[in-house]
Parts: structure tokens; sequence; C-alpha cells
């Protein structure tokens, strides 16, 4: 077991970005320059180290979130190499639910791209605390101003500029602090920073950004206002302290540069991590509920509290067999004890635990208040489930995750390939909540479900590789809804005699349309007993049931709201299958009346494609049903944002590489549900009758 740090010089931090911002790249550096490799590991070769699977290797992208472990200047920092691709944004959600930070990297080029947004967004839903590093500075056409500019209006933040460039393009060599007002510079082929004075052409620039820190942090920091309103002279040390205050409490966002590639700036990030991040007990105390009685508990980050810890990751790890990843809000747990899941009510007793370095495990005999570690041999622990003291209870908010928007079927070869999927798909779903499989009983058919056409190549491309799985998949189907356009009210009558005791139950059901997004909500109405109490929760399981299969085109229905209003019963033949065959058949009714609809998934679309193709490009977008919202101009690229029915998106990677002889890129994410136009919701109806009959 290795030594263990106090809890206040703890950091854990996600690395965070848009696809090939440099995620990968900055996390190998921030290894090497910390002593944990040897040497130093490359994405585009596959020999980097938080890029472990063979998918990842191959492709050069990040899959699955990472996990590693390193110490910096006697401060350990715990890091989370998280995906830029959309259909993995799940990593990224369960990964910021656990951490209490976050180094967003930007492409000094592209500045803010759609994924950078996506990930700022879901940082902002769990308040964390974030510096940006803008990477890539020695590319043609890196702009460290230009990319602040773009963190400000983009994505609505106070960027605070801690450094500025020295030089730019193939004349990068550093930066400048203008806390510590000292240039940092990276000589190629050395790995260590030159720490010099700043120099004489760049001394006036400096000195007017460094006044302009200090002005922007003024303007949230008290202390500073008073020094800067006084214009008291302010210390390197002052300034950090107000820098940190600052952006703990979310206010301003540092904003450091350099080339993690080349080796320029990456110890000069570490110190920011640890300067300006916060540890475990400098963020709000970890609130949950007592499972007994619903009220609010809090746990401080201390090894003196009670445990309590929230599983937000689960691997199928091939060498050690079923990995629980799991954070440590509060108290010290050791190897072989036995804890509660106060999610699903079950003991559990802990197997081995593991701090782990990417896909290499170091054995630990216990875990404090503050960690990341890993655990093996917890069978009815799953993502989001909460692990506490057997006799100090809480339940901690659960982490939420998206519906899938694309199914496939897929058929086993072979009866030994059909035995072995089984076991796969069981396996795979445990460990990703987005993915999803189902049989079909009408087609006789296994349907997986993701969120993207990479993301199932992806899980397929698994099936074979770790479980031997040879497989036929299908063309992709688009995951539509149904819903209904006005309000209805139905009755559903389930009588029936048998000659002994039979069946009775009778409900009024009023049904209404809510906002997109909004979901199923059931209400019971009934006053003076017209359905007794014990039957009601029968009724809404009926409801629910028959609302999995729409009345349109069998697919399920969302934002309904459904009332129970009224009904009769009986003191003999009422039972609970009888009200809820009323609730199935009148929320069926009442489905009918209420105008049906169609819904299908549109997805947000972002295109940087050269001058020359815009027209091509728009015009394709046009074709595929698209919505342009906008038109941006970066460098001498054009980015076409648009929303683009996901039915019209497949093959577009091939088109796209087609119109713009391979120059263009583009990233996809699901936006929200539309209405399909009637003539195309027809072919869709027809499509899906035909599929029942066959």
């Amino acid at each position: 077991m290795s030594e263990s740090v106090p809890v206040e010089r703890v950091r854990n931090i996600g690395i965070i970005a848009h696809i090939d911002a440099g995620k990968t790249t900055v996390t190998e550096r921030i290894l090497f320059h910390t002593g944990i490799t040897y040497k130093i590991g490359d994405v585009d070769a596959g020999t980097a180290v938080m890029d472990w699977m063979a998918q990842e290797r191959e492709r050069g992208i990040t899959i699955t979130a990472a996990a590693t472990t390193t110490k910096w200047n006697d401060h350990q920092i715990n890091i989370v190499d998280t995906p830029g691709h959309v259909d993995f944004t799940v990593e990224v959600e369960r990964s910021l639910r656990v951490l209490d930070g976050g180094v967003v990297v930007f492409d000094a080029v592209a500045g803010v791209q759609s994924q950078s947004e996506t990930v700022w967004r879901q940082a902002d839903r769990y308040h964390i605390p974030r510096i940006c590093f803008v990477n890539k500075m020695d590319r043609v056409g890196a702009d460290f101003w230009a990319a602040i500019d773009s963190i400000r209006e983009r994505l609505n933040a106070r960027p605070l500029a801690v450094q500025m460039p020295i030089g730019v393009e193939d004349k990068h060599e550093g930066a400048i602090d203008l806390v510590e007002m000292v240039a940092f510079s990276f000589p190629d082929g050395a790995l260590e920073v030159v720490v010099g004075e700043i120099p004489a052409d760049l001394q006036e620039e400096a000195d007017k950004r460094r006044e302009d820190l200090i002005e922007a942090i003024a303007e949230v920091d008290d202390q500073m206002l008073i020094s800067f309103v006084e214009q008291h002279e302010v210390t390197a040390a002052e300034l950090k302290k107000a820098i940190r205050r600052s952006t703990i409490a979310g206010l301003v966002n540092p904003v450091l540069c350099g080339s993690a590639l080349k080796n320029k700036g990456v110890q000069p990030l570490l110190d920011a991590v640890i300067d300006y991040l916060p540890s475990p007990v400098e963020v709000p105390a970890i609130t949950g509920t007592d499972p007994a009685t619903g009220e609010l508990v809090e746990r401080l980050p201390s090894p003196d509290e009670p445990f309590a810890a929230l599983a937000f990751k689960i691997v199928a790890d091939p060498y050690v067999g079923r990995l629980v990843y799991f954070r440590v809000y509060s108290g010290t747990v050791k190897q072989g004890e036995t804890v509660i899941n106060s999610s699903r009510g079950q003991k559990e007793r802990l197997g081995r635990i593991l701090r782990m370095h990417s896909n290499r495990r170091e054995e630990l005999t216990e875990i404090s208040a503050g960690q990341i570690a890993a655990t093996v041999a917890l069978k009815n622990t799953f993502t989001g489930d909460t692990l506490c003291d057997l006799k100090d209870k809480i339940l901690l908010e659960a982490i939420k995750f998206p519906e899938p928007v694309i199914a496939v079927a897929i058929e086993p070869k072979t009866k030994e390939d059909q035995d072995r999927m089984g076991d796969a798909l069981v396996r795979l779903v445990e460990e990703d909540p987005t993915f999803h499989a189902r049989y079909d009983d009408e087609t006789g058919q296994t349907i997986i479900s993701g969120m993207g056409e990479l993301h199932l190549e992806i899980i397929v491309d698994r099936m074979l590789r770790e479980f031997n799985v040879q497989a036929d998949v299908g063309r992709p189907e688009v995951a539509y809804k149904e819903t209904i356009r006005q309000t209805a009210d139905a009755e559903g009558r389930f009588v029936r005699q048998t000659g002994g005791r039979g069946q009775f139950g009778v409900v009024k059901l009023h049904v209404e349309p809510l906002e997109r997004g909004t979901g199923f909500q059931f209400e019971n109405k009934i006053v003076g007993g017209a359905v007794p109490r014990e039957f009601v929760s029968a009724v809404e399981h009926g409801v629910k049931e028959a609302l999995e299969t729409g009345v349109k085109a069998g697919y399920p229905v969302v934002d309904v709201r459904v009332e129970l209003v009224d009904g009769q019963h009986h003191p003999v033949d009422s039972s609970e299958l009888a009200f809820k065959m009323a609730g199935s058949l009148a929320i069926q009714e009442a489905m009918k009346r209420g105008r049906p609809v169609l819904l299908e998934p549109v997805m947000k679309v972002e295109v940087a494609t050269p001058d020359e193709f815009f027209g091509e490009v728009l015009s394709d977008a046009s074709s595929r049903r698209g919505q342009v919202s906008d038109v941006d101009h970066r460098g001498h690229l054009r980015v076409i944002l648009a929303h683009v029915p996901l039915a019209e998106t497949f093959g577009y990677a091939t088109t796209l590489r087609s119109v713009t002889q391979g120059r263009a890129s583009y990233t996809m994410e699901f936006d929200h549900y539309s209405e399909v136009p009637a003539s195309i919701a027809e072919q869709v109806s027809g499509r899906m009758q035909g599929a029942v009959r066959r």
C-alpha cells in the first residue's frame, strides 16, 4: 500500500474537451513528468497509457474514461481522462459526478467546439470548478486570445488569462506567468522547464495583461477589490489566493497555454491544478437522504465520519473480473469489510481494493475520504449505487443518463454464439447505462440501442474481441417515440364473469400532453373511494405497460400526464389484475382520441469545412431536412451549426468526406425530439406494421 495523503492535499480532476483537442496527450505528459511512466505514450502511435482498449488504440480516440493517480509537489492527483466523442458522453457524465475539479482542454486554432459546449454544460450542472488549457499553440493558425474570446462568448464564462504565450505557431517557445511575472520556456528536445526573466519586447504587454488580470479578479473578489481601489501593490501570493477563491466559487476560469505534444506547458499546468482547483474539503459536503426516514443527511469529507461512497463505473476486467469504481466521500473502509448498498438494501463484502493506473492496478488495504478506487467481488452494485456504513446509512443522489436514440438488430451466427451473446450483453449493459438490449417477441430479434453509430460499432467489436461472439448486425433503426397533441378522456372496462368469482374493474382517465422532455406523470384524483386505494398502483402499472407500445406505430409514448379521475369497483370481483387491465384499455383509447403523433430524435450537427466546400455542405444539410441555425468563421474554416433528424444522418460521414475531399470534420449529438412530418410518419408506421406482420 502506498503512503496515505491528507485529504486537503488531494485533487480529483477530470480532463475534458472536444474530440481531438488533446486530452489524452495532456494526460500522457502529466504521467511522464510526474514520474508515473518512464516513456511518453503517443495517441497516434497507439501507445498511450490512458487509451488501453484495442478499439481506442486503433481509432486514436478515447472511448472509456480511464482513471489514474499521480503525485506533484506533495499532492496526490487522481485524474480521469474522459472521451471527447459525443457517443460516449455517459463517461463524462459519470466522471464529473464524482470529481471536484476539471481541466478543460481547447484547441488553439478551433477554440470552443460543439462538444466543448456539451462538456462545459455538464460541468456547470455539477458545479465543477475548472481551469482551461489552450493546447496546440504550435499549430498553424493558433490564436490564444481568440480562444479566450470564444470561451467568453460561446460558453458564457469568465476566462482569466493567468499566462500569455511567448510566440505562436512554429515560434511558440513557452509562456509568461502573469501571477509570478516570470517566463517559462521549453527548449526543443528538453523535458525540463526553464524559468527566466520576461523577454524585453514582451515586458510592456505582460505588465498590461497583469493589470487586466488584477482588475478582472477585483470584479469578483472583495479582498482584491480593496487592494485595487486603494492601489496597493498586489503580491503574487495575494493574487494566487484571490484566483483560487474565485475559481473554487465558480466565478472565474484561469486559462493557461502550451503544446502538450511538444512538452510545452505541462509542468505549469500541474502547478495550476494544485494552486487553483479545490481539494475535497473545499467543495460543499455531500448530502443524501436517510433511507429509513427520507430526511436530509450530510457527510463531511473526513476519514472519521461514517463511510459513504458512490459507485460510478462498472468494468468487466479480463484479469480480475467485475470491477466497481467508487468515490469515497466520507469515512474509511478496509479490504474485506462488509458495507451496505443502500440503493438496493443489500449487504456487500468488499474484495480487493485497487488504485487504478489506467488498466494497471495497485493493491490497497484501505481507502479513505476524498479518494477514488476500484474493488472486486461486488455482485449487486451498479452505476449510481450508494455504498455506506451498516449502522449509519445514507442514500446519495443517483446519476442520470440520457436514453438511447439509435437501435440495431443483432443476430448470433451459431448456437454457441447465441449462448455467449446473452452473457456478453448482460455484462456490457452493466458497464454502460446508455446501452440497452432487449428481445423483441414480435420479430424474434435481439435489439441493441445506444447513443450513435460509433457507440454500437464499438459494442459489436467488443463482443467479438472480448466475448468471442460472431454476430450479424442489421440496419440502424431510429428510436422514435409517440405522444398526443390534445387532451382526451376515456373509460376502460374489464368485466369478466366465469361462473365463479369474476373480474371487475372500471377506470376513467384524463390524459393531456406535456412539454417535450417532461416524460410521464401519473396522478390519482379519485375522491370517495370509487377506485379503492389498494388498486390505484395496479391502474398506474397497467397504464405504464400500455404506454410502452403506442397506438400510432407501436413506439413508446412520452410526455403525457395521466389522471385517474373516476371508476367503479365490486366488493368481491375487483382485483389488481382487473384494474391493471382496465387502466391499460383506458389509456389505449385515450391515446387514440388525443390525436397521436410520432416524434423523432433530432441531432445537433456542427460541420467545420474549408470555404470552397461551404455550398455543397450546406446543400447536403438541407437535403437531409436540416435546419441551419448558425454559420460562423473560424480562421480559414466555415462552421455550420444545424439540427438534422437522426433518420437522415446515416452514412453522413461518407458523404461529407466525398463532397469535401476528406477535408471537413463534424460532430453530432442528440438535441431534442421533434414531431415527424406527416408523409414520413406514414412511411415509418407502414414499415413498423410490415415488420410486425413478418
